[in-house]
């Protein structure tokens, strides 16, 4: 077998296991740069509303490694963009099964590096505490940091350090391996909840869901999860995208985030900076780590000393790479221009407002939302299928477990609705 070579119109394989809409928005982007796009993932999956897809194809809930494989030979893509935490999982699991078959493995395991970068860094993106431990090497600013895989050094820690502090564990996204806490009893509450091995009923769920065999595999090892302790840093969350090829930044997208779905959640709404340290963070961290494809980097920004802490990679795409604000901010043309090699052909800009209210983040937050008017709201209006489905009702996805309710008595909101107000509302399949 051999992978096609890059060639003026490149073809991009997406990878989502989660039907998280964002990753839809992207494969839209990347075909309007110029790019050949399939993808693997269910088949209700938003990809499937975009029209952009040429072909999709389907991702194995019992073997994902055997279906992402057969899916790769029969795409033969030039790079591959993952569009979860899942999906980098599977897809290092399987660079590490092409690569013991020798010879056979060579293509896929040359078209994953192309995509990711350097894989000495994958056990690095895949931990958070080794990562914060590089960006230390690297003089970026990060918080204070350890590893706790006891109660004696979760004890030790928080003696030394103080509350309040926040605790982690790797492969979770969303806020779902995440805890901040203020005493030592919520430390040690935590710390219990977050090592303990899965129930065997929430892992065979997460199997059946979300196509995720590791809680299953850890449930029934009775495998503990590694916590990590982070000390905490009063300020607001900030986020960056980025296109890189061979360790360098091709194109970057800086934000900081305005709004929150919850304490945890995705950021809603958010307002594009040009912030030094997180600028020179991602120089930093995608020459070290030599990667390529698309990352996020997410921080916080401390208050009064407006100083960004780095707190954690994503190695994957995030829910802003479809945005593009001009030269050297539109991630796809970057991108798509390395892999071709071709010059770049031209970046487009999608709005001039550097405040952007995310669809349908922020409108399923509430539908009244003063930032659906005053911000740029990033509709898909060009993709209608891709847009009704998403306003259809959801049953329990990724997004919510109902239907959005329009606030009542909104203070300082305009009586006459939103433009994607009025649309749902004319929507039968909505319920309001």
């Amino acid at each position: 077998m051999s992978i096609a070579r890059p060639k003026l119109n490149p073809t991009l394989l997406i990878v989502s296991s989660s039907g998280w809409f964002p990753i839809a928005r992207l494969a839209v982007a990347f075909s309007e740069a110029g790019c050949r796009v399939e993808a693997v993932c269910s088949p209700r999956d938003p990809l499937s509303k975009t029209g952009v897809v040429e072909r999709l194809h389907p991702y194995g809930r019992v073997l994902p490694l055997h279906s992402l494989r057969r899916a790769i030979v029969a795409a033969q893509p030039d790079f591959v963009v993952p569009g979860d935490d899942l999906s980098v999982q599977h897809l290092h699991a399987l660079f590490a099964r092409e690569q013991s078959r020798g010879a056979q493995g060579v293509a896929i395991c040359d078209l994953i590096e192309r995509s990711f970068g350097a894989t000495c860094s994958f056990s690095v993106v895949s931990s958070r505490a080794e990562f914060i431990r590089v960006a230390k090497e690297e003089g970026i600013r990060v918080p204070e940091n350890g590893l706790l895989n006891t109660l004696d050094d979760l004890r030790k820690w928080f003696t030394r350090m103080g509350f309040p502090a926040v605790l982690k564990i790797n492969g979770t996204t969303g806020g779902e391996g995440v805890r901040v806490v203020r005493s030592l009893g919520e430390a040690e509450d935590a710390f219990h909840a977050l090592s303990a091995p899965p129930l065997l009923a929430r892992a065979a769920k997460r199997l059946l869901v979300k196509r995720d065999r590791s809680m299953l595999w850890r449930s029934v090892t009775r495998r503990r999860s590694v916590v990590t302790v982070q000390s905490f840093i009063s300020g607001r969350e900030a986020t960056s995208a980025l296109a890189c090829w061979h360790g360098r930044v091709l194109a970057a997208l800086h934000f900081e985030v305005l709004h929150k779905a919850h304490a945890f959640g995705p950021a809603t709404v958010i307002r594009r900076v040009e912030h030094p340290e997180m600028i020179q963070a991602a120089l930093k961290i995608a020459q070290r780590l030599q990667l390529s494809g698309v990352h996020g980097l997410d921080y916080m920004i401390e208050n009064g000393t407006e100083r960004a802490y780095l707190i954690e990679i994503n190695p994957r795409a995030t829910q802003v790479g479809h945005l593009a604000f001009g030269n050297g901010h539109d991630l796809p043309a970057a991108l798509l221009a390395a892999v071709s090699g071709q010059p770049l052909a031209g970046e487009k800009t999608s709005t001039e407002n550097d405040t952007v209210a995310l669809f349908p983040q922020e409108w399923m937050r509430d539908p009244q939302s003063p930032w659906l008017r005053s911000a740029y709201h990033d509709v898909p209006w060009e993709t209608p299928e891709l847009l009704r489905a998403c306003l259809r009702r959801p049953k329990k996805n990724s997004w919510s477990s109902r239907a959005p309710r329009p606030a009542q008595n909104a203070a300082n909101v305009s009586s006459k609705p939103s433009p994607i107000v009025q649309l749902a509302k004319s929507n039968r399949d909505l319920e309001f």
